[in-house]
């Protein structure tokens, strides 16, 4: 249990983190419950849920923070109403929610099959959709923050990621409409887009890698979830809208944003040197 003097930034507030028993989503809930929050996750795995429980209560900043863990698979809207309605009713109604769920194929296009491509869309951008419909009503009653989780992969394409770039560009374009609606309810949108980090989607996805994907990701930096949680904290704290971890990654935003031929250019020059190696 973490002591301190105060109650800490986010002291009896309730935070809804979906995708919250691994990865980003966990270490999120673990700053959270840090700050004095009550954090509920939602996960698919009922075995990680309990064990995640556990890790965000040895987190807790008091002690006597509330801490509950709901099995959801966000991309059925029918269950995420059902759950999320029965979290409001024993939880209490979000002052913040967290969308952090999301998988990944990492492979050539023509590799990634129908049913992939359905699964990554599903979970990670109708996933949020479905959440966000869902607790909206509840969070116009007080305000709060929404924050959705996307990547550098969302404001830039890379190969092997077409159908994940495909999902994290809509999750870019869905927050930045949902941060101007929103705004008259108090509700604060931000988008969180982080590097590689490392978690078990991320050593995932590394089995199928192609090498040119591999050459484009070069020697940067792999972020721990700890650390991202951290600079979402902060960056929250700052009223950004637009929250980017790590040196490599913002310098990336703006190489991309004021100079995007050439970024193309130097990623399409590693490209050919993959290809031609075939290693």
């Amino acid at each position: 249990m973490k002591t301190g003097a105060g109650q800490g930034r986010y002291a009896d507030q309730n935070v809804f983190i979906t995708g919250g028993s691994s990865g980003i989503g966990l270490a999120t809930a673990e700053a959270f419950a840090g700050e004095g929050a009550h954090v509920a996750i939602f996960a698919r795995n009922p075995g990680r849920i309990e064990e995640a429980v556990a890790r965000i209560r040895r987190a807790r900043r008091r002690g006597d923070e509330r801490v509950a863990g709901f099995p959801l698979d966000v991309a059925d809207p029918t269950r995420v109403r059902e759950v999320m309605t029965q979290a409001i009713r024993e939880f209490g109604a979000p002052h913040v929610l967290v969308n952090d769920a999301g998988v990944t194929y990492t492979d050539y296009f023509e590799n990634i099959t129908y049913e992939q491509f359905d699964e990554i869309l599903h979970t990670n951008l109708y996933g949020m959709w479905n959440t966000i419909t869902t607790l909206l009503p509840a969070m116009k009653a007080h305000g709060g923050l929404i924050v959705n989780v996307s990547s550098i992969v969302g404001f830039l394409g890379v190969f092997g990621y077409a159908a994940y770039a495909a999902s994290k560009f809509g999750i870019v374009g869905l927050s930045e409409t949902l941060r101007m609606e929103l705004k008259r309810y108090g509700i604060r949108v931000c988008v969180l887009c982080p590097p590689d980090t490392d978690t078990p989607q991320w050593h995932g996805e590394n089995r199928t890698k192609p090498r040119e994907t591999w050459a484009l990701a070069g020697n940067a930096k792999v972020m721990k979830p700890e650390a991202v949680a951290q600079v979402l904290l902060a960056g929250i704290g700052k009223g950004r809208f637009m929250i980017i971890p790590g040196t490599e990654g913002k310098f990336i935003y703006i190489m991309k944003r004021h100079f995007p031929a050439l970024v193309a250019w130097i990623m399409d020059r590693d490209v050919r040197k993959a290809a031609a190696k075939g290693v």
